[in-house]
């Protein structure tokens, strides 16, 4: 008997264990999946049990949460939701989350195991602690500025601090409200089927995830080519391009809007934009030269981050030299995000240092205090101080003597370069409008901003004239507000 009974408690034992771990198991091993399952609706009441972490403009909270009494209990609110939703992205108990709501989810709804005071314990228990605040680099008058700028024509700006890299204002237009789309109602998704079906495109971001062809505002990387390369050794002597320039390999013209660029120098050929002058000049580089040129300011990057994702400029590495002239104006397959050709801008103005763009200056807890703390780091170098130095002395030219002097700014030394991009099938669309620039205040040891700006609805005579008048009057409104004047 008691054999027997030896015998049924090893078995019972046995069952024990293997409940245990079995429960194990569950609670362990497979704890995520049960915890993603779209059955599973205890996840999204937990996430919604307590008020969302705040995303900060200057220090003020952009974004809030109410509280609802329902069984997702608070929902997601936004102040100025227009102006800032480039920036935040929305959080919608429906649709999910983007940009900074989705870069930084973990920090806003307390599942980041760095707002613990025992990450180990809380990343074994998957307790969600108070949530945190998300505190960016923009500037809320040089965003203002910028949307003001463009006044809801279709378009984007951004401006980036060229010595840190920081992102000091982030503006797609036309924009949305993203509150309207927070809750789970009717209401939402009514929103979210007109905003989504809407023909202006309202929730794109344009600045970050919108590639255009960059047109002429390109020759400013071309032209740092040039120079790297030794192609162009000096800036006043003439670069032997006829006008029209015949494309290589081929019986194609081309030829220019501007006058004056038969066997232009390379000063008067940024001043008035030469088309043949640029193309040229990429040939005589060569491919491999101009990807690389391409690649250190940030093209060909799909893994560039702000945190939110960015989409990667293009500049063709596998070309005839036909096409290589036609890319090195910003033609061809060459396309660009505003965010690129900022940092286009922003490495000219930085000595040839091109900083790694970001949006997120630090994290603090929900006592306030900083979690973490985002510091500037070289992206790139992208050319000799030297070269920069030569491009900012033609930038300046540009605004002071050429197509730039829209951006002409009193108390300050601005340089910039302006673009039209043609595009639709054969070239019949309105051209976008294109301006990338620099500032520095005057008495400053150093530029204080760097901007890009698009209009896709600009109207234009010629080329250049569009960027120049259209694109340039926004930048230097922005630059401006960054500048304090």
């Amino acid at each position: 008997m008691i054999r027997q009974i030896r015998h049924l408690s090893a078995f019972f034992l046995l069952l024990l264990v293997a409940l245990l771990l079995n429960a194990s198991r569950i609670q362990v091993i497979d704890a995520e999946e049960y915890e993603d399952n779209q059955a599973n609706r205890r996840k999204n009441i937990t996430r919604y049990s307590a008020p969302r972490g705040d995303i900060l403009v200057d220090g003020e909270p952009v974004t809030g949460s109410r509280d609802t009494g329902e069984r997702l209990r608070y929902e997601r609110t936004y102040v100025n939701g227009p102006l800032y939703a480039p920036v935040t992205g929305y959080a919608s108990q429906i649709y999910g989350t983007t940009l900074l709501e989705d870069a930084e989810d973990d920090i806003l709804s307390g599942a980041d195991p760095r707002l613990s005071v025992f990450p180990l314990w809380h990343a074994l228990t998957r307790e969600r602690e108070p949530a945190g605040d998300v505190h960016t680099t923009i500037d809320p008058a040089v965003q203002r500025a910028a949307a003001d700028g463009l006044g809801g024509a279709r378009g984007a700006v951004v401006a980036l601090e060229p010595d840190t890299g920081k992102i000091l204002a982030l503006v797609s237009s036309p924009s949305y409200d993203p509150e309207q789309i927070s809750g789970n109602g009717d209401a939402a998704v009514d929103a979210w089927q007109r905003l989504t079906g809407a023909e202006n495109q309202p929730m794109l971001n344009r600045a970050l995830r919108q590639t255009y062809p960059p047109g002429s505002v390109f020759k400013v990387v071309t032209a740092a080519a040039a120079l790297e390369r030794g192609v162009v050794t000096d800036v006043d002597e003439p670069t032997d391009t006829p006008a029209p320039y015949t494309l290589p390999g081929t019986r194609t013209d081309l030829t220019n809007e501007a006058r004056g660029c038969e066997d232009a120098d390379l000063r008067h050929a940024m001043e008035v934009s030469c088309n043949t002058v640029f193309a040229k000049l990429g040939v005589e580089v060569g491919l491999d030269g101009m990807v690389d040129t391409a690649e250190k300011f940030g093209f060909n990057d799909d893994g560039l981050r702000v945190p939110s994702r960015v989409a990667a400029s293009v500049f063709d590495t596998d070309m005839n030299d036909a096409q290589l002239a036609l890319s090195s104006i910003g033609q061809y397959n060459t396309a660009a995000t505003p965010l690129q050709m900022a940092m286009v801008a922003s490495a000219v103005a930085d000595d040839g240092r091109l900083r790694k763009p970001y949006l997120v200056d630090r994290i603090t807890d929900s006592e306030g205090d900083t979690v973490a703390v985002t510091r500037p780091r070289t992206y790139e170098r992208t050319m000799d101080s030297g070269t920069a130095e030569v491009l900012r002395e033609l930038m300046r030219d540009v605004v002071e003597n050429g197509t730039g002097t829209n951006a002409a700014l009193p108390g300050a030394e601005v340089g910039g370069k302006t673009g039209t991009a043609q595009h639709g099938v054969g070239n019949e669309g309105i051209p976008y409008a294109w301006f990338i620039s620099w500032a520095q205040k005057d008495g400053a040891d150093e530029p204080g901003v760097a901007v890009a700006v698009v209009v896709e609805d600009a109207a234009a005579d010629r080329a250049d004239i569009s960027g120049g008048g259209n694109a340039a009057p926004i930048a230097r409104q922005v630059m401006r507000a960054a500048l304090g004047l």
